[in-house]
């Protein structure tokens, strides 16, 4: 929490840099990167310090995850930063020796903070949280932030004609084409090559927004009967998992293969519209009435766990 209320100062510190620091890098804003960053780093401490309070037990080790997380994510930021005021590249950068140190201690916290979230995911699948539903929203989300945080391992990669020990930039965001080119609005992603940064935004923020999906359910119970339904809300929640899960993927087969997101081939189209047709006719299927099997079932786990309603734990 202390290292999110950081991050929102380092987000008004940055916006003012756009707004007053002409200066461009690899065509984007230089002040652009660490806003982005900072924006990304607060929806993201968020979440994890929310799920590490649900937390039924261990919640010392929790606390060491969590912490190890906020300091690796401060140094990487501390860099960032730094680079920015240099009017120097933080990321691939091989220019000089100390470029590169930066860049590898960059590495290294990056490293950290995957462990850090991963030992957070192992808890929360261990842990018997109240509601099934919330607990797989967040389980799922966790999982799917893990491989999000992975696709940049795939950036650091040397890219057609970069050599290590010789080339002054070694790795990149871009699939196929010069990081620094026509780019979307906003995002900064690539308009004419694939985008490594779209897979690894998209599965990062699984974080928040399939524990988001719960709380709109079950706000929506009230007015909605089956939605009051705690077997058809995780019903919904695991179709959302696989489908978010699927999307993901093909953002990432999509940019490995050097196609801008803006521009599909016939194959990524006819992907989507299958990911999109199975999540429908999931959704329809999930939505029916639970069966007397599947209603004793749901009975006798949350007898086994003590749960109280999910309306309780979202509250």
């Amino acid at each position: 929490m202390l290292f999110a209320a950081a991050m929102v100062l380092m987000a008004v510190v940055s916006a003012v840099g756009l707004a007053v620091d002409d200066r461009v890098l690899t065509g984007a804003p230089i002040w652009f990167k660490p806003f982005k960053f900072a924006v990304s780093f607060v929806a993201y401490c968020l979440s994890l310090a929310w799920m590490l309070s649900l937390l039924p037990g261990r919640r010392r080790v929790g606390w060491w995850a969590g912490t190890v997380v906020a300091l690796a994510s401060l140094v990487e930021m501390v860099i960032i930063t730094g680079q920015v005021v240099r009017g120097k590249r933080s990321h691939f950068n091989h220019e000089t020796p100390f470029d590169e140190a930066l860049f590898n201690a960059m590495a290294v916290t990056v490293v950290i903070l995957w462990l850090g979230t991963l030992a957070v995911a192992v808890l929360l699948l261990r842990a018997r949280i109240a509601d099934r539903a919330s607990a797989w929203a967040m389980r799922s989300g966790i999982v799917l932030a893990l491989a999000g945080a992975g696709v940049g391992f795939l950036m650091t990669q040397p890219a057609p004609g970069q050599r290590r020990g010789v080339s002054k930039v070694v790795g990149a965001h871009s699939v196929g084409v010069p990081d620094g080119g026509a780019s979307m609005p906003l995002t900064g992603w690539s308009t004419t090559g694939g985008d490594l940064r779209i897979p690894h935004f998209v599965g990062m923020h699984a974080l928040q927004l399939l524990p988001l999906l719960v709380m709109v359910l079950t706000a929506l119970g009230p007015r909605f009967a089956r939605l009051a339904d705690a077997r058809i809300r995780l019903r919904l929640v695991l179709l959302a998992s696989g489908t978010y899960a699927a999307a993901f993927t093909l953002l990432l087969w999509q940019a490995l293969r050097g196609q801008p997101l803006i521009h599909p081939d016939g194959a990524t189209l006819g992907a989507a519209g299958l990911i999109l047709a199975a999540g429908a006719l999931g959704a329809c299927g999930s939505l029916r009435a639970p069966t007397p099997a599947e209603a004793e079932g749901a009975e006798g786990a949350q007898d086994a766990e003590g749960a109280p309603a999910a309306k309780d734990l979202v509250a």
